[in-house]
């Protein structure tokens, strides 16, 4: 399982920012799907997560609003990927592939 302080810078983001591409969620349930859709690579505690959110809707890449979880009368705070959001995405995931591919070619060839 990998720390969050252990990845490549933006990673976490990345991360969130994808997340949130599927559908708004609150904290814990990001923090869930990321585990999930990473096989468990990718464990995101709250010191790491919320730190996060904040410097994500700092930058206006996602906004969060409150709201009653109806199953447990909880208030939450329920983050969306806003359009300035879905635009960093697009460009950070261009990004991924270029170094994802650079890294395969490198691994791949004797230096």
């Amino acid at each position: 399982m990998a720390n969050p302080s252990d990845l490549l810078p933006g990673t976490l983001d990345l991360l969130i920012l994808r997340t949130l591409e599927l559908k708004p969620m609150h904290g814990v349930v990001i923090a869930d799907r990321i585990e999930q859709a990473t096989e468990g690579v990718f464990v995101i505690g709250p010191g790491s997560l919320f730190p996060a959110l904040h410097r994500l809707a700092d930058k206006g890449w996602i906004d969060g609003q409150w709201i009653v979880v109806p199953e447990s009368g909880r208030r939450v705070k329920q983050y969306t990927l806003t359009q300035a959001g879905q635009a960093r995405l697009a460009e950070e995931k261009r990004n991924w592939k270029t170094v994802l591919t650079a890294m395969n070619l490198a691994l791949a060839e004797e230096l």
